[in-house]
């Protein structure tokens, strides 16, 4: 077996789906079935009348893998377009968190706000002991953000999952 079969890669998948109920249990359930992991998941209604939802999922697996999650999504019903963002070309991935640091020290404290700041959250919720911090940016940038107020009084995390579309006039 070469190296090419057994390779693990991170794929963003944007599925076009009508908006209907059941939809996204039937991608899940696809998921689920064939013990396919999903690391960030995000949906959302993406036309004027609502009619058609963007779902957005981060998986990985091997090169094959990755295309029989394509294969698959493909042809459930009521799917219009299946595109692996990661493959296409240049893309936007983003997602947002809240993040909750609390502490009774005033040092750390100050050095929350002050990494925060650096990282670009803005805080929306202050009291004398905590802070809830918003933060959009790349999966590794949040990561980062994480792993910087853990020993500062990390309590807390809300992310939205990833969303993404591609860069250019691509649209898919």
């Amino acid at each position: 077996m070469n190296a090419m079969n057994t390779t693990l890669r991170t794929a963003t998948i944007s599925v076009l789906v009508e908006n209907e109920a059941g939809v996204l249990a039937r991608v899940i359930g696809l998921f689920s079935g064939r013990g396919y992991n999903i690391e960030s998941l995000t949906v959302a209604p993406v036309d004027d009348e609502g009619h058609k939802s963007r779902i957005n999922i981060v998986t990985s697996g091997t090169e094959m893998v990755i295309q029989q999650i394509k294969a698959q999504l493909d042809r459930l019903v009521p799917v219009y377009r299946v595109a692996d963002l990661t493959q296409i070309g240049p893309h936007v991935a983003a997602e947002m968190a809240l993040v909750k640091v609390i502490s009774d020290n005033a040092d750390r404290r100050s050095e929350a706000l002050r990494f925060a700041g650096e990282y670009g959250a803005r805080t929306v919720d202050a009291t004398e002991t905590s802070f809830v911090f918003e933060m959009t940016g790349s999966t590794e940038k949040l990561d980062a953000f994480l792993d910087t107020m853990r020993p500062l009084g990390l309590a807390e995390v809300s992310r939205t999952g990833v969303a993404a579309m591609t860069r250019g006039t691509t649209i898919i």
